[in-house]
């Protein structure tokens, strides 16, 4: 099969196609066909060798966990799914091939009117959306501050911290403003003057600080809080430096609560959005915007 590959840690130069075996599924895994998947800023960091403390890294690997695509080969006790399904959820081999193995009960039924693209969106952006809601003890009636709101997991997150009732204020470029707010929240562009232009539309204060940005936020959010209490970050490393709490990679991955957002998001009830869409062969290009930045919804591999 072809796969996506790296030899060595360093920069995308480092990704490159190739032909690997098909992998065969053991017990209570399931092996999938890939349709698409998620790249995410991880994918990025594992590739640079920077994450070899936290996700240690046998070379050479293929990156990625983020998968959607039908049930191909099924192993022994495995009676949750058959050959022909189709699902979305996260590999245990490596996301960026034509065929990854999985292990069954992390893996959720893909609903019809859920497109591949958006399905490969879901898995990593509403798990560590949750995940990060519960760090913070989000509550009814609180005010949240998510730093990169309109980024994958920005925009997941907004819409459940909507959903629990609190008020979100999201910060992102000015062409995403307006994004922002179809999500649910009051919209500021980050950047110079971001505690007095937040405490302008939250005078009694914010309740707790979502950054899913990166961007150099922390001090601000520290500032806004008072303290380092109540602030988690998926994406800034000097946390730990400013005594702030990251959240590192996926914990629960509950198949039951992503077949409960893939059907939202299926009705319309849930917004999940897909960026730029790259063929397998270009994910090192792929990798190189999201190792930038990108600036709205989910960057995705499409797979043959």
């Amino acid at each position: 099969m072809k796969a996506i590959v790296f030899d060595a840690f360093g920069g995308t130069e480092v990704l490159h196609e190739t032909e690997v075996e098909v992998p065969q599924p053991g017990p209570g895994q399931v092996r999938v066909q890939v349709k698409a998947v998620g790249v995410n800023p991880v994918d990025g960091k594992i590739r640079s060798g920077i994450m070899e403390a936290i996700f240690p890294t046998t070379l050479p690997a293929i990156p990625g966990g983020e998968i959607a695509g039908v049930v191909d080969a099924v192993g022994e006790a495995v009676d949750q799914f058959k050959v022909g399904d189709e699902v979305l959820g996260w590999s245990d081999t490596g996301s960026y091939a034509q065929y990854a193995l999985a292990d069954a009960t992390v893996l959720a039924p893909k609903p019809a009117a859920l497109d591949w693209t958006q399905a490969a969106a879901l898995p990593v952006a509403s798990d560590g959306a949750e995940r990060v809601l519960d760090l913070l003890d989000i509550k009814a009636g609180e005010t949240l501050l998510i730093h990169g709101a309109s980024g994958a997991l920005g925009t997941i997150a907004v819409q459940l911290a909507v959903a629990r009732g609190a008020h979100v204020i999201g910060t992102a470029g000015p062409t995403n403003q307006d994004y922002v707010r179809s999500l649910g929240a009051t919209a500021l562009t980050y950047g110079d003057n971001l505690v007095e232009r937040v405490r302008a539309v939250a005078p009694n204060s914010v309740d707790a600080v979502f950054d899913a940005a990166g961007k150099g936020a922390l001090e601000d959010s520290i500032t806004l809080r008072g303290g380092t209490d109540r602030i988690v970050t998926t994406a800034d490393f000097r946390a730990r430096e400013l005594g702030i709490v990251f959240a590192e990679g996926p914990q629960r991955r509950s198949a039951t609560r992503l077949a409960e957002l893939a059907r939202m998001a299926a009705d319309g009830d849930l917004t999940v959005t897909v960026g730029t869409t790259y063929p397998l062969a270009d994910a090192a290009k792929a990798q190189q915007t999201s190792d930038a930045g990108h600036g709205r919804g989910k960057l995705v591999l499409t797979v043959a």
